[in-house]
């Protein structure tokens, strides 16, 4: 592997494998991918599941912490909650600098990704929630713009009864979280709520956080075969730090350390969203299935950065060094589903349309007021924003033989994007328009009982965001949105082949994706990036997942993923300010992706559940932070350790759980700032640290 060290960590209670005849069989996954609950074995894609048991073994904080045994998947921790995490699936959404872009995101079944590909996923309840899907490969493209990939959590019913719950976590870091549950059931009436509260001091300078989150689901069943579920959550965090990234030299010196000006600036962040969503689904007939979906929430950022003051006080059209964003967004599905057996071979059809419009208000503001830095001052910049896209899909799954599944399907999407600059009054209306279709086929052979192989292709579909087309030039001289920017089409191919067994489950998947119309940075400056499609990128690789249940007592996880990203032309960019055109050679390696990653975990727990332990390995090859190839963050191995008590005294059940992470206390940088302007590339990770949650419910 290369520039990969892996050491697998096995502690003493690890078992061999021994072929024990007891031991426990592996629960089949069902899965929602392709709209319609089935066996993630007949499923012509590569799609994972994660259970709320194992989301919850984390801190609930972070997707990071529950989500890195999941090939193709990488989930990085910037250890700043001031940015998001690096998420990215086989590559697409490594470039991003502000939430998740390229990927698709859904909370009960309410989407997280905004009509312009931008999504957010901070609201995502890890703690309450029943299971994560995440979708990978060729099929992502039936969930429409930016589907690189598909994340999807969903929040889980109250138990028979009721529940109520109290969690207590702390460790290093000044980490602390607190977390409360109620829920139950009243004739057809189930709820769940849950509301929490985190602190941490941060492992940098200047990164202190703070997150408060609150969570709302209900479901009544208004008549046999009807449900309506109301969904509702939200977010605040009072100003977050900011620490930036660091050069290599600061690395070296101090990986603690704030960067430049990060202290002069007070760079900080605060945000505030709230939404609501409603679903509708309705079985009206035995074959005949209708859903309808609605949502609507407000999203407000502020972010004040370390733009100097002698840039932003240069220019008159400088837009200032501090974002101010509110985001209004609304949108709903209608989705029909009809399942008949014509000629004895099931065949399932489904049709839907979606409609989703988002309502921005861009607005910067000076981050000085006089000699006094980090302070909000004079607005130069207030622009309106709209996005409307409309999508309509088509979705067919044929049975013809006891052995053989097809699914084929297409979707067409309509992007619009309006903007309006309210400062100067005789600017004209910006508008661009995108659209595209997506077609999606995938076939399934059973080879034998508990073994099948697959093929799929799908043509996928990103368009620019806001943020991607904000700037035409970086001195302001052109104003206006970026409307040169094109969409970019990928066509992706993938073989693969899956297996399951009493205490074996497995895949095994290939894949070739050739991206034309690519984004990259053609140049940065002074807070503005201007972007460019570039020519054709190349992503080839393969995915190994692996779970095997060694004893009774005794679970191995495994997964590795090889990921060879490359542009496969030459284009230019700008190498410092002003611009001075460089070469970014064909053959370079995409930035922000691994060539390997590898994880390993093994995890035992006592009969009756009164003791558990788990010991992951966790490796990734090195990454490049620029696109040229020259700023590099060096490959990792880490290893965490967790080992936990139960104690179920009648109604109540009692939990302790100890996390150790990075045992070896391994100096390392986990993710970069992708083409920073100032060369403050690297975010470093902690060193050894320690958790201690405990839980209390009762039932």
């Amino acid at each position: 592997m290369s520039h990969l060290k892996i050491v697998f960590f096995l502690p003493a209670f690890a078992t061999p494998w021994c072929g024990d005849a007891k031991a426990a069989e592996l629960a089949d996954v069902v899965v929602l991918a392709t709209r319609v609950p089935q066996a993630s074995l007949d499923v012509p894609a590569s799609v994972s599941r994660v259970d709320g048991a194992a989301l919850r073994q984390g801190l609930g904080v972070n997707l990071s912490e529950s989500l890195a045994g999941i090939a193709g998947l990488s989930v990085q921790n910037r250890q700043n909650y001031a940015q998001d995490l690096q998420l990215s699936i086989r590559g697409f959404g490594a470039r991003s600098s502000f939430g998740a872009r390229g990927i698709r995101l859904y909370a009960d079944g309410i989407p997280a990704t905004m009509p312009d590909g931008q999504g957010q996923y901070s609201h995502f309840d890890l703690s309450g929630a029943d299971r994560v899907e995440i979708l990978r490969g060729p099929f992502s493209a039936l969930y429409g713009n930016s589907a690189g990939g598909v994340i999807a959590i969903y929040t889980a019913d109250s138990p028979l009864g009721g529940v109520s719950e109290a969690t207590l976590e702390g460790g290093s870091l000044g980490t602390q979280r607190y977390l409360l549950r109620d829920g139950g059931t009243n004739g057809s009436l189930n709820y769940t709520f849950d509301a929490a509260h985190f602190t941490t001091d941060g492992y940098r300078d200047h990164s202190r956080a703070e997150r408060n989150t609150a969570n709302a689901k209900l479901h009544v069943d208004l008549s046999p075969g009807t449900r309506l579920t109301l969904v509702a959550n939200a977010i605040g965090t009072p100003p977050v730090e900011d620490p930036l990234g660091l050069t290599t030299a600061q690395v070296a010196t101090d990986p603690r350390q704030a960067g430049a000006n990060a202290l002069l600036y007070n760079t900080r962040k605060s945000l505030a969203q709230e939404q609501v969503g409603v679903s509708l689904e309705s079985r009206l007939s035995e074959t005949d299935a209708l859903t309808l979906t609605a949502y609507a929430g407000h999203r407000h950022t502020t972010q004040f950065q370390a733009i100097l003051k002698a840039i932003e006080s240069a220019s008159a059209t400088h837009p200032g060094g501090i974002i101010d964003l509110g985001r209004d967004y609304r949108g709903g599905e209608l989705r029909f589903t009809d399942q008949r057996a014509p000629l004895g071979t099931p065949l399932t059809f489904t049709v839907g349309v979606s409609y989703d419009a988002l309502d921005e208000a861009r607005r910067g503001y000076l981050n000085f007021a006089g000699s006094e830095l980090g302070v909000v001052g004079v607005l130069r910049r207030d622009d309106g924003n709209q996005v409307h896209a409309f999508d309509q899909y088509v979705q067919v799954q044929w049975d013809p033989g006891a052995r053989w599944r097809s699914i084929v399907g297409l979707r067409h999407s309509e992007v619009l994007v309006e903007s309006h600059d309210h400062l100067l009054a005789s600017a004209p209306l910006t508008s661009v328009r995108y659209s595209g279709s997506s077609p999606v086929a995938g076939v399934t052979f059973r080879i034998r009982e508990g073994l099948t192989s697959y093929a799929s292709y799908g043509r996928g579909f990103e368009t620019p965001t806001l943020n991607d087309i904000a700037y035409r030039s970086t001195n302001g001289s052109l104003p206006g949105l970026n409307t040169a920017l094109q969409a970019a089409r990928s066509d992706n191919y993938e073989l693969g082949v899956k297996a399951r067994g009493e205490r074996v489950r497995g895949t095994v998947a290939a894949f070739y994706i050739r991206t034309e119309n690519e984004l990259a940075v053609r140049a940065n400056s002074g807070g503005r990036s201007v972007l460019e499609n570039i020519g054709p990128t190349e992503r080839r690789g393969a995915e190994l997942s692996l779970e095997a249940n060694l004893t009774t007592r005794t679970t191995a996880t495994l997964a590795y993923t090889y990921l060879h990203a490359v542009t496969l032309a030459p284009y230019s960019a700008c190498a410092v300010t002003p611009c001075v055109p460089v070469t970014v050679a064909a053959g370079s390696r995409l930035p922000a992706v691994p060539l390997n990653a590898l994880y390993a975990g093994l995890s035992w727990h006592s009969m009756g559940d009164a003791v558990s332990a788990t010991a992951e390995t966790i490796g990734r090859s090195q990454i490049y932070a620029d696109d040229r190839n020259l700023a590099v963050a060096a490959g990792y191995w880490t290893t965490n350790l967790r080992v936990g008590l139960t104690q179920r005294l009648g109604r109540w059940t009692l939990g302790e759980t100890a996390r150790l992470d990075n045992v070896l206390d391994r100096r390392y940088v986990g993710t970069v700032i992708v083409n920073e302007t100032n060369s403050r590339y690297y975010e470093p990770s902690p060193g050894r640290t320690a958790y201690l949650l405990v839980h209390a419910r009762f039932h």
